[in-house]
Parts: structure tokens; C-alpha cells; sequence
């Protein structure tokens, strides 16, 4: 979540509201129930422990226990996550917690002429004796190379207290020279419960709801599929559900209920039970309308499960699985597509994965379709369950270790890239299962191709007689 005062341009908010013994400012009634619930201490933040331990940097920073802890505190941190996990709140307790002076700035308004004005002004006040400063600086990817290289000076002098918050990989998007000075911390996206917890610490909490209304099981549930993660977004739909809801006549409790949610948002609930009979049902017709090569009614049952909540990469699980055991050889492209859109999607997460994942889907179900790869694994491994193994030919056994020559190991082994077409005539089968074929290729797609091929090297390898 973010800050209570959100600017475009740098400003320092102890000028311009009043704070509160605990460091916060003041919210008024009408504000947004997203800033009203913003976590005023560390233990209000959510889904985010593992930057949160005993004695880690961040907390050091944000609730430094002595003089000690607020030297050996990092001079600047940078925070990539998600939208809606916290990174702006995290910046906004490092200063209200320590009495430090917080100025925000926007990657998208600001250039580097304000940048340099907040760094000096920041310098003056430490020469006069006066509070440290926190600087931060939302969507940092924006910032230009120049205007980047502006914060270096104030970062390694101590001059403020950088912390930047950005949505896309600091590998990519921060000068190496600036993400080399800081300290590099990755959030998580909030899982449902974290966002479930919030939700309902809402609609009870004399900041939020008060208890003014109650929010029924179905309209929680598709309240946290539409907020996907992101904590402001589900506060936010939980506002506008509960003002729809409190505009209605009702007689006793005032009930949000999963019509009420629907309205509010103009979102129609997808039917589906990511638990029961539609996760399994709606995952198989998936699968089978991509092997089928269906591609609209693969799409379709992706939209599906994408729009009820389901997890981006259990779904891009499932397209590498079927692009190794559909698709297969008949074109190995489809393996590399899967995988790809699986690293995206957990790089990315949603609302973009959905395109990855379309790419995915569309390539998977229109390419020519072989098992043989699958069917051949599983002959194989039916073979050595059964026992039917056999010992290792002895030209084909380790020969490095000394004695191994005394045993006869390695004897008459013929190196394959010494013979024509690398291909070395000799047996590789135990004597047991010498002439048994697992893989079968197709002849569909480029599959074609490695059947032709596999029957010249089978020729060379079994020569008649």
C-alpha cells in the first residue's frame, strides 16, 4: 500500500500535514479506505516476514533499536514487487518511525533539476543540525540515465536516505553504479490470506468499515480473485461493494453480498471452485482443447481460469507439460515457447501474463502434435520396472579408475566421432534388450525429419547380420 500523502513532484510532508505521536499524519474521515488502512507499524504489513526478521536491514532502517543500528542501517535500498505489496508504505515507516523528514518524488514528473534541489536541501538541513531525510522515489525505471546518476553523490555521502521502489526487474531498469550502492530487496506478491487478512482487518477496524457492514464468504471470494495480490486493489473494491451496499434499503445488517460485489465492480463472478469439481474439470478441457488443437476453446478455458483467480503458473505448469507430452518432437519449438512463458509470467505476473500465457496456448494448440517422446519414456520405463535391465556392455562401462582395465572395461569401445557420421556401429542395449524399440517417431511436423533420420542411424547401428 502506499503513503498517506502521495505527491508528483518532491515535497516535504511534515510542511504540509500534521503529525501524530506515532510519526503518522493525520487521515481525515473522507479519505479513501485504502489510506485509511495503510499499516502504521511494521506488524501491520503483510506478506512480507522474510524483510521484516529481527535485526534485518530493513527493519533496522524503518526501527532502528539504537544509534548503532541507524549507522549500520542501509544508506539505500531498493524495493521491486508487485504493485500493492507495500513498497511505498515500507519507505513512508522509514521515516514516520524514525522521526526522519520524507520527501516523494515521482519518476514520471520529476527531472533532474528537482531531483538536485531535494539532495542540497537535504544537505543543508544535516548542516544545520536538522532531521535526516528519506527519499523516495516511486516507479524508479522511469528515472532517465542522467537523472539516476544525479542520486549517486547523495547515496554515498549519506546526504538522504534513498528508497526506491520499482515493478520491473532492477537488473534491467537502475544503472548498475546506483543498484551496486544499494541494497537490493524483492518483495513478494501478497498470496490470498495475506489479502483476505487485510480485507477482513477492514470491514472490522474503527479505520476502515467499523463493522457497518458484512461482507458474505462468495463476495470475499471474488473480491480476492479480482485484487489478484494487490492489497489497494482490494481495499479499493471493498469501498466501492460496501458504498453500493449502504445505498440500498435494507432491513437489520447491512450485508455485501456477491450480487451486490458484481454490481459494484460491473465484474460478472466466474464460477469456479479452485478446489473442487470446476478447477479439475475446467484444467482437463483445457489440456485436451490444446492436444485437440482447438485454439479458441483453449483460450476460452484459459480466460476462464484466469478471470476466477487461478494462479498464472500453475497454468503455464500445465502448457509446458503438454508441450513436452502433446507436442512433443513434432516441434520441439513448442518446449522452448512453454518455458519461456513460464519464466515471463513469474518475472512479470498479472495482468500481463495473460498475454504470455495466450502466446503460449496459441502456439501450442495449432503446432503438430506427436507423443512418441512420452510413449517412449514410459516403454522404457516399464521395461527396467518389470526387472528386464541386464548388465552394461563392458566396451560401454567407466574405464578411468585404476583396475578398470584388468575387468575388461572399456575394451573395444569405438568413439563415435571417429566413424562416418559420428555414428559408431557397436551394441549399447544390454544383451537382453539388443532390437527393442521405444521411441517410435511420427510423421507429422518436424518429426518427419528425425524419423528419417533415426532409420539411417538404426541402419548403421544394426548392419544385417
Amino acid at each position: 500500500m502506499g503513503v498517506a500523502v502521495r505527491r508528483v513532484a518532491a515535497v516535504d510532508l511534515f510542511d504540509a500535514v500534521t503529525s501524530t505521536a506515532a510519526g503518522l499524519p493525520e487521515v481525515g474521515p473522507g479519505a479513501p479506505l485504502a489510506v485509511r488502512m495503510r499499516p502504521r507499524t511494521l506488524a501491520e504489513v503483510a506478506g512480507q516476514d522474510h524483510l521484516l526478521e529481527p535485526g534485518s536491514p530493513l527493519r533496522r532502517l524503518v526501527e532502528p533499536a539504537d544509534a548503532a543500528a541507524a549507522r549500520t542501517a542501509p544508506a539505500s535500498i531498493v524495493l521491486w514487487g508487485p504493485p500493492g505489496t507495500g513498497k511505498t508504505t515500507l519507505a513512508y515507516l522509514a521515516a514516520a518511525t524514525s522521526g526522519r523528514r520524507f520527501v516523494e518524488m515521482s519518476a514520471v514528473t520529476a527531472g533532474v533539476k528537482e531531483v538536485r534541489e531535494v539532495i542540497e536541501d537535504a544537505r543543508r538541513r544535516l548542516a544545520t543540525g536538522g532531521a535526516e531525510t528519506v527519499l523516495f522515489i516511486d516507479e524508479v525505471h522511469r528515472f532517465t540515465k542522467a537523472q539516476q546518476d544525479a542520486l549517486l553523490p547523495s547515496v554515498e555521502n549519506r546526504w538522504v536516505t534513498l528508497v526506491a521502489a520499482t515493478t520491473e526487474n532492477p537488473s534491467f531498469s537502475v544503472n548498475s553504479p546506483l543498484l551496486s550502492r544499494s541494497l537490493l530487496l524483492t518483495l513478494r506478491p501478497l498470496s490470498t490470506e495475506d489479502v483476505r487478512g487485510l480485507v477482513r482487518r477492514a470491514v472490522a477496524d474503527e479505520r476502515g468499515l467499523a463493522g457497518t457492514v458484512v461482507l458474505d464468504d462468495d463476495a470475499e471470494e471474488h473480491l480476492l480473485r479480482l485484487a489478484g495480490g494487490d492489497a489497494r486493489k482490494a481495499l479499493t473494491i471493498l469501498e466501492a461493494a460496501a458504498g453500493a451496499a449502504l445505498l440500498e434499503p435494507q432491513d437489520g445488517t447491512v450485508r455485501v453480498d456477491l450480487a451486490t460485489m458484481e454490481k459494484a465492480v460491473d465484474v460478472a463472478a466466474v464460477r469456479y471452485d479452485r478446489d473442487g469439481d470446476q478447477h479439475y474439470d475446467v484444467i482437463s478441457a483445457f489440456i485436451k482443447s490444446m492436444r485437440g488443437s482447438d485454439v479458441d476453446a483453449a483460450l476460452h478455458y484459459l480466460a476462464r481460469m484466469l478471470a476466477a483467480g487461478e494462479d498464472p503458473r500453475f497454468v503455464a505448469r500445465r502448457i509446458v507439460i503438454a508441450a513436452a507430452e502433446d507436442v512433443g518432437m513434432a516441434d520441439p519449438s513448442a518446449l522452448q515457447t512453454a518455458v519461456a512463458a513460464a519464466q515471463a509470467v513469474q518475472l512479470i505476473g498479472m495482468p500481463e501474463a495473460r498475454i504470455v500465457l495466450a502466446e503460449a496456448v496459441v502456439h501450442l494448440a495449432t503446432a503438430p502434435k506427436s507423443n512418441a517422446s512420452y510413449l517412449g519414456i514410459n516403454r522404457a520405463l516399464e521395461d527396467v520396472r518389470a526387472g528386464r535391465l541386464g548388465s552394461v556392455p563392458a566396451h560401454l562401462r567407466d574405464a578411468h579408475y585404476a583396475g578398470a582395465a584388468r575387468l575388461g572395461h572399456g575394451k573395444g569401445y569405438v568413439y563415435a566421432h571417429d566413424e562416418p557420421h559420428a555414428v559408431a556401429a557397436q551394441q549399447y542395449l544390454p544383451d537382453e534388450l539388443v532390437g527393442t524399440r521405444y521411441y517410435e517417431p511420427s510423421d507429422r511436423g518436424y518429426e518427419r525429419q528425425v524419423a528419417e533420420r533415426l532409420e539411417r542411424i538404426r541402419q548403421l547401428l544394426d548392419p544385417p547380420g
